[in-house]
């Protein structure tokens, strides 16, 4: 593989580069060179799954379509940050702990509902925020989940960060996995 067949790669992968380079014909002919290069990058890039190359360019009238399915997933993936930001999170079995948790806090509140009318209001406001807290900490479970493919643990990083926002994510600040402000403390 040399430098050019990199290139080439590249471009193809980005949906650059003219359009000769897209044809369906030239792709076909130049599968036993750029289908490691396309590969190769591929998984550097993280928008395959290692698990996915014996069917991923895996055959030559494939390639066409492979690559428009690469294309895509660069396209999708490209304000995506890196798998290697999960490795900041918390490990998968504490998550699901902590899942359990809100779960259990979620039906108590929905417990107390019927017999608390005056309360209403604040109950669901209680039950909105553990929705909100439910999806921060089940997005960190997907992004730690190691038999998930690759695409779907970034793109659970990239919900992440939407979620708590730029500034949470990039300090590593999670929220709690319930509504800890709506406790009260007990003398």
């Amino acid at each position: 593989m040399t430098i050019a067949d990199l290139l080439i790669a590249a471009a193809l992968l980005a949906g650059s580069g003219p359009a000769e380079l897209h044809e369906t014909s030239y792709l076909r002919q130049q599968f036993p060179v750029l289908r490691f290069a396309l590969m190769g990058l591929a998984l550097e890039w993280e928008i395959l799954d290692p698990r996915e190359t014996r069917y991923v360019l895996a055959r030559e009238e494939d390639i066409a379509s492979d690559l428009r399915m690469l294309q895509r997933r660069f396209q999708e993936l490209s304000d995506a940050p890196y798998l290697s930001d999960a490795v900041r999170l918390p490990d998968r079995a504490v998550v699901n702990e902590l899942l359990a948790f809100n779960r259990a806090y979620r039906n108590y509140v929905e417990s107390r509902q019927p017999m608390e009318t005056v309360q209403g209001s604040q109950l669901r406001a209680v039950q909105r925020e553990v929705e909100y807290l439910y999806q921060v900490w089940d997005t960190v479970r997907d992004a730690r989940c190691d038999y998930y493919y690759v695409t779907v643990r970034r793109q659970a990083l990239k919900r992440l960060r939407e979620l708590i926002g730029d500034d949470a994510y990039f300090r590593g600040e999670l929220p709690p996995h319930v509504p800890l402000w709506r406790f009260q403390e007990i003398d």
